[in-house]
Order: structure tokens, then sequence, then C-alpha cells
């Protein structure tokens, strides 16, 4: 009777997840559907995602690290990329006292630029 209970109980479990991944997705598109600058931004996102893990698989495969310092290099700046790009998003999504959009933009350029500067010169 126990076990009929726990996979009663793990069915209402995954129907509620799947519930909670519709309505997550749905308000998701609601808010993103007419931004264009947020749409570019996720993309974006998905793309470094994307790319860091590709570079994980490549090392992987070639089970070799000669180029560490580069793969090294090429990952920290998709992760940082990433989060720097997370910043910029909620700073364009929600309100921010005393930081305009501009600001905002103008921060993530310098930023970034100081990121590649940075990965740049790790690598030699």
């Amino acid at each position: 009777m126990v076990k009929k209970q726990t996979a009663v109980g793990n069915a209402s479990s995954l129907t509620q997840f799947s519930e909670s991944l519709t309505t997550a997705y749905q308000s998701y598109v609601k808010n993103v559907k007419n931004n264009k600058q947020l749409l570019l931004i996720d993309s974006f996102l998905a793309f470094l995602v994307a790319l860091g893990v590709l570079q994980f698989i490549f090392v992987l495969v070639i089970r070799d690290n000669f180029p560490f310092n580069a793969f090294l290099s090429g990952f920290v700046l998709c992760v940082g990329q990433f989060v720097l790009l997370v910043s910029l998003r909620l700073q364009l999504n929600s309100p921010f006292k005393g930081i305009s959009k501009p600001r905002a933009f103008g921060e993530f350029v310098i930023a970034s630029l100081i990121l590649h500067f940075i990965s740049l010169h790790f690598i030699n």
C-alpha cells in the first residue's frame, strides 16, 4: 500500500512540476514578447552556454590539456560574459534607482572590454 501512495505522489509531483514549467514559460514569453533587447540578450546567453559546453566537451574528447591556458581563458571568458550579460539583463528589465539604461549598457561594455583584455593576457 505504501508503494501505491509513493507512485501516486510521484505522479502528482511530476504533474505539478510540468505545470510550473509551463506557467514559467508562458510568463517568460509574455514578458519578453515585445522587448527585442531582452530577446537578443537571451539568445546571446544561450549561445554562451552552448559555447562553454562545446569547449568542455572538446577538452574531454581530446583528453589532453596541452593548450590549457587557452581552454581556461575561453571557458572563464564564457562564464564571465554570461554573468555580465545577466547583470545587464537585470538592469534593463527591472528599474534600478540611479542607473539609466545607457549607463547600464556603458558599464557592460567597459566590463566586457576589461574581461577580454585580462583573458587575452592570460593566454600569453
